[in-house]
């Protein structure tokens, strides 16, 4: 494993075998799925807060606007973002261009067209999985796993056609995140609907976790480990850490799903080990995010690359949001958080604060490396102060909006007593909806004006 991605080339030349344009469609498809995705949220929002806000239309119910969101956020918003770094990333890591343009716009019109799309309109038809993380009905997961074979033909071959001794760190999480994606998928969209009852239940737990350990978090570290070092110009601190890192990763996170069952029908040692590998991959996270802001002491990163101050700040909120996975996996906390809004705030700092902060600077950092497009520092500097005040106020506004709810029902009082006094934080939640609209807005527009990119060369402040 090397540490130093072989990214040195000025920001005015292209990338040597590098496909701009599919980065450039990815990019726009991402934040154009995010803003739909994050209307669905907000919709949704509003309903909880005040019930039939949406009408009495049967697409606007709170259920298939949630559905919506979470797919368009993991799929629409992460996917594209995911494979618009791979198309920059892959050939400089590898020195191998990706399989075949064309086979690349097959997989971009497929994955918006045919997965995407189709998906959201499906799910608002009323045809959907009762599946967390698993919404769309199963002819969408036909045509993912189609899709992920597809990608990893396009984003693997050129890795095995280099010299795999050779793999920098980012090159690791980039394979092994295509290659487990592969197998979990199905397994966690399509076994529930053949198995019944809690067997079922208990591969749909697993998939709620894998969708988020074993495809973003891996591919989000994949732009975490690429940019630190490209944008620093120095090599991650320790090869060792790195190493141990990503295997504890792979180990731990297919084990720790069944935490969502605790003190359910699953058999208690499923429910213990799970326990334990949670706790476990609390460490490795420490492990990890160790490693990563060693690797940035002494850069002036907030200040020396956009592109660096997100994904920097994306590895803060991965020891927060790791932590409070650990400790919330416990039986005594679990016993009073599950099911209360505190895990939904939780959820949100996994995919809003670690995963997209990870792909926001990713984009930016393929960005500013396509010849001709415009990218505009101030804009984009409000975008970040934006998006980090949203996401603050919402984590904590649900925080104790679970708490409040925990207390209730610990109290031995009437469900609707909770609904009451959660109430007011849902109302609070809705109006986080602007600083973070505005923020992504902002993201889009700083992408779109100010000077054209090429002017600085790797490692400069940007």
């Amino acid at each position: 494993m090397i540490e130093h991605p072989p990214e040195t080339e000025s920001l005015s030349v292209p990338s040597a075998g590098v496909e701009t344009r599919l980065v450039s469609l990815h990019a726009h498809a991402a934040l154009g799925t995010l803003l739909v995705s994050l209307l669905f949220g907000v919709l949704a929002a509003m309903e909880l807060a005040v019930p039939g806000s949406g009408g009495s239309a049967p697409f606007m119910s709170w259920g298939k606007l949630r559905y919506d969101h979470t797919q368009g956020i993991m799929l629409g918003w992460l996917g594209n973002a995911f494979f618009a770094f791979l198309y920059h990333a892959v050939p400089l890591l590898t020195g191998r261009t990706v399989t075949s343009a064309r086979l690349g716009q097959w997989i971009f019109g497929l994955w918006n067209f045919v997965i995407v799309l189709p998906g959201w309109v499906l799910v608002l038809a009323g045809f959907s999985q009762p599946l967390e993380w698993a919404e769309f009905p199963l002819v969408i997961d036909v045509f993912v796993v189609l899709a992920l074979l597809l990608a990893a033909v396009q984003f693997l071959a050129p890795f095995f056609r280099s010299a795999l001794e050779d793999l920098y760190v980012s090159s690791w999480y980039i394979i092994g995140g295509l290659v487990f994606t592969l197998f979990a998928y199905p397994m966690g969209n399509i076994v529930p609907e053949l198995l019944p009852g809690a067997r079922g239940a208990a591969f749909s737990g697993l998939w709620i976790h894998d969708a988020v350990g074993l495809f973003v978090t891996p591919l989000c570290l994949a732009i975490v480990y690429y940019v630190i070092p490209a944008a620093t110009g120095r090599p991650i601190y320790s090869h060792f850490l790195s190493m141990l890192g990503f295997w504890l990763l792979f180990f731990l996170y297919p084990l720790n799903g069944t935490h969502h069952y605790v003190f359910s029908v699953i058999p208690m040692s499923a429910q213990i080990g799970a326990i334990a590998a949670s706790t476990l991959l609390g460490v490795d996270v420490v492990i990890v995010v160790a490693n990563l802001l060693l690797s940035v002491r002494g850069t002036n990163w907030f200040r020396r690359d956009m592109g660096l101050r997100f994904v920097t700040t994306a590895t803060l909120f991965y020891l927060i949001v790791s932590i409070q996975g650990s400790l919330q996996a416990q039986m005594s906390i679990n016993q009073s958080v599950h099911f209360t809004d505190w895990v939904v705030g939780h959820s949100h700092l996994a995919m809003l604060g670690f995963a997209s902060f990870a792909a926001v600077g990713g984009i930016i950092h393929a960005w500013q490396r396509l010849p001709g497009k415009r990218c505009n520092t101030m804009l984009l500097g409000w975008a970040y102060w934006l998006l980090v005040s949203g996401l603050l106020i919402m984590v904590l506004d649900l925080t104790i909006a679970g708490l409040a709810e925990a207390a209730a029902w610990s109290s031995g009082a009437p469900w609707l007593d909770s609904v009451r006094a959660a109430r007011p934080y849902w109302i609070i939640r809705v109006f986080t909806f602007i600083p973070l609209a505005a923020g992504f807005i902002l993201l889009l527009a700083g992408l779109s004006s100010g000077e054209r990119t090429g002017a600085k060369n790797e490692g400069e402040a940007a």
